[in-house]
C-alpha cells in the first residue's frame, strides 16, 4: 500500500509542478530544482551535484512536465478506500499507525501542494496540535516547511534544513548585521567568514532549536482572525500572481508573527536572541516593507539587550497593519460586485501608495 500511495502522491506533486512552475522567477526556479534534485538523489544540503548532471536532470524534468501539464490529479487509494487528493483528513485517518502523514492544500498563487512524510513526533502548542515530520516520501517544488491544515500545524524538517542551509550561505553576499550576529552566536563564523565544516556539524542542532519560532508563526496564523481563509482564497483566486496577492499574503504573515501568541511574543518571552536575529535577517520583500519597526529596533536591541524595545516595535507594527488589513478586507468584499479594474485601482490608491510602492503597470 505504501509504495503505491507514495507513487501516486509523487505523480500529483509532479503534475502540480508541471502546471504551476511558472509562478517562480528563473533564479528561484533553478534553486528549487537544485534542491528537488538533491532530495531525489538523497544528497545533503551542503553537497553540490555535478553541474552537467544537474543540467541534464533539469532538462529531463522540463521535458517530463510537458507530457503531464494537462493531466488531472489522481485519486489516492488507501487500503480498500479511494480518496480525492484534497481529502487529507480522510487519508490521514486511514494512515493511522503507519507513521506516515499526508498533506494537501494550496500555496502561493494557488499552486497545489502535496506531500507524504514520516512522522517524527506530535505535541501541543498554545492548544494547537503540532506534528513534526522527518523523511519525505513525496514532495513538490514549493515544499513549504511550515503549514496549517485542518487546524493542525505541520513542520516539515527536511525542507527546513535546506532553507537554513541556503540562507546561511547567503551571508557571503549579505551585509545584514542580524544574520552575522545569529551565526556568530552559534559559533559559525571564523574571522568574519563562514566555517563550513562547523555549519555541517551544527545544522541539525540549529534547525531543531529554531523550529519553535516557525510553529509559533503558524499558531499566530491560526489564532488571528483579521484575514479569514475565505477572504484570502477570494483574493488569491481573483488576483493570482499579482501585487494584491503578494500584499495580502505578506500582511497575513506579519499579523501572525505579531499576534499576542505568535512568533515575536514567543521570542520575547523565551529571550531568544538568535531567533530574533534570524527573523530580522530572513525578513525580505513586502514583509520588510510592512515591518520596518523591527529593522530599526534590532540595532538598538543589540546595544541594550532590552526586550522592551522589540515588544514596542511589534505592538506598533501590529496596530498599523491591523488598520491596513481592515482596508484590504473592505476592498476584498467588492470582488464579485465591481470590475477587477476598479478594485485594482482602489487597491493601488489605498494600499500600495501609502506603503510607498509603485502601482503595477
Amino acid at each position: 500500500m505504501e509504495a503505491e500511495l507514495t507513487q501516486t502522491v509523487q505523480r500529483n506533486c509532479d503534475i502540480s509542478d508541471a502546471k504551476d512552475n511558472g509562478i517562480y522567477s528563473l533564479c528561484t526556479l533553478v534553486l528549487k530544482l537544485r534542491n528537488r534534485y538533491k532530495w531525489e538523489k538523497n544528497i545533503e544540503p551542503w553537497n553540490e551535484p555535478e553541474s552537467a548532471d544537474l543540467l541534464d536532470w533539469i532538462e529531463e524534468r522540463e521535458n517530463f512536465w510537458e507530457t503531464i501539464s494537462d493531466k488531472a490529479y489522481t485519486p489516492l487509494a488507501v487500503g480498500h478506500d479511494t480518496f480525492t487528493p484534497w481529502d487529507s483528513a480522510g487519508i490521514n485517518k486511514r494512515l493511522e499507525n503507519t507513521g506516515l502523514i499526508y498533506g494537501a492544500g494550496y500555496g502561493r498563487s494557488m499552486k497545489a501542494v502535496f506531500f507524504l512524510a514520516e512522522k517524527l513526533r506530535e505535541e501541543t502548542v498554545e492548544g494547537c496540535p503540532v506534528i513534526v515530520l522527518g523523511k519525505e516520501r513525496a514532495t513538490e517544488l514549493a515544499s513549504p516547511f511550515a503549514m496549517l491544515q485542518d487546524d493542525v500545524i505541520y513542520i516539515r524538517r527536511s525542507p527546513l534544513r535546506f532553507f537554513f542551509w541556503d540562507h546561511i550561505q547567503d551571508i557571503q553576499s549579505s551585509s545584514r548585521t542580524s544574520l552575522h550576529f545569529a551565526l556568530d552566536q552559534y559559533g559559525l563564523l571564523e574571522n568574519g567568514k563562514l566555517n563550513q565544516p562547523e555549519i555541517r556539524k551544527k545544522l541539525d542542532g540549529i534547525v531543531d532549536f529554531e523550529t519553535p519560532i516557525f510553529i509559533y508563526h503558524e499558531v499566530g496564523e491560526m489564532l488571528q482572525d483579521t484575514f479569514d481563509s475565505t477572504t484570502m482564497k477570494t483574493i488569491v483566486s481573483n488576483f493570482p500572481h499579482s501585487a494584491v496577492e503578494l500584499v495580502a499574503r505578506s500582511l497575513k504573515d506579519i499579523l501572525a508573527d505579531t499576534h499576542p501568541q505568535g512568533m515575536i511574543s514567543f521570542i520575547i518571552r523565551e529571550k531568544r536572541p538568535t531567533s530574533l536575529a534570524f527573523y530580522v535577517g530572513f525578513l525580505d520583500g513586502l514583509r520588510k516593507v510592512l515591518f520596518p519597526e523591527i529593522i530599526e529596533a534590532f540595532p538598538q536591541f543589540l546595544q541594550s539587550k532590552d526586550w522592551n524595545i522589540i515588544e514596542d516595535a511589534s505592538e506598533r507594527c501590529r496596530k498599523k497593519n491591523l488598520k491596513l488589513a481592515d482596508t484590504m478586507c473592505d476592498i476584498a468584499k467588492l470582488i464579485g460586485h465591481q470590475p477587477h479594474s476598479l478594485i485594482q485601482e482602489r487597491f493601488n490608491k489605498e494600499i500600495l501608495c501609502p506603503l510607498g510602492l509603485d502601482a503595477p503597470v
